[in-house]
């Protein structure tokens, strides 16, 4: 078996930028300012599902906050990569792991023309009200069962409990030779347990990831640091 699986987390990590914190910068600072002052208090997905349909009452449109969205830093040597794997080798899969958003992703890589190249997009929920309200929930509804991380991820959704259904639902971890994690938060941590010893976590320097795997160890995966996304896109030109 040589088939392959290249894992991405969104936010600083396939892109340029925080898309959840981008939107306010670019559409109104005042709440982006109000959001670093809550973040504290309230669950983050929930922090931006109160904002949007604030934004949304203050008058800004869907059309302003996709537009937002499509001017975010977007490294060209990323869309060649994922381009040129694909195109060289359709059988990889290439899946997004994300605490972003459904519509923010989807909108992006529209934009990008890149979003025929992934298999899967597991991110929080979000949707376009009739008013053009976005409306943005958890992946796991915390009215529902909640899931069971002891590593750290945030209520809305747990990396490590996702990869895992996500391997199982393609035949299991023996599906793959290799799977490849190109992350840089924190909450990246959690999924790089679930890795082997011939997988490779590609964490961004000198982002919380790399703090974490060097405090906290205990990986089986090799680990290699990127800066730039010209660095992935060597990476990834070799497989």
């Amino acid at each position: 078996m040589s088939r392959k699986l290249v894992t991405f987390d969104f936010d600083w990590s396939l892109s340029e930028q925080d898309t959840d914190r981008w939107v306010f910068e670019v559409l109104d600072p005042i709440k982006r300012r109000q959001m670093k002052s809550l973040k504290s208090s309230i669950q983050w997905t929930d922090l931006v599902a109160l904002k949007m349909k604030e934004l949304h009452d203050d008058g800004k449109s869907r059309e302003e906050i996709e537009n937002a969205l499509k001017v975010m830093p977007f490294h060209p040597a990323m869309k060649r990569a994922l381009e040129n794997l694909k195109h060289r080798n359709p059988d990889v899969d290439l899946v997004i792991l994300s605490n972003s958003n459904e519509v923010y992703i989807r909108t992006i890589l529209q934009d990008k023309k890149i979003l025929h190249l992934f298999d899967a997009i597991i991110t929080n929920k979000a949707e376009w009200s009739s008013s053009g309200c976005l409306n943005v929930s958890r992946r796991v509804d915390p009215n529902g069962p909640q899931h069971g991380c002891s590593v750290g991820c945030s209520p809305n959704m747990c990396k490590g409990e996702e990869l895992e259904s996500y391997v199982a639902a393609k035949g299991g971890w023996d599906a793959y030779n290799q799977v490849f994690y190109v992350g840089d938060g924190g909450n990246d941590y959690c999924p790089l347990l679930h890795l082997r010893s011939q997988d490779t976590a590609l964490a961004r320097y000198p982002r919380p990831l790399i703090n974490r795997i060097e405090k906290e160890g205990n990986l089986k995966c090799s680990v290699v640091k990127w800066v730039g996304a010209w660095e992935v896109e060597e990476i990834l030109d070799k497989l």
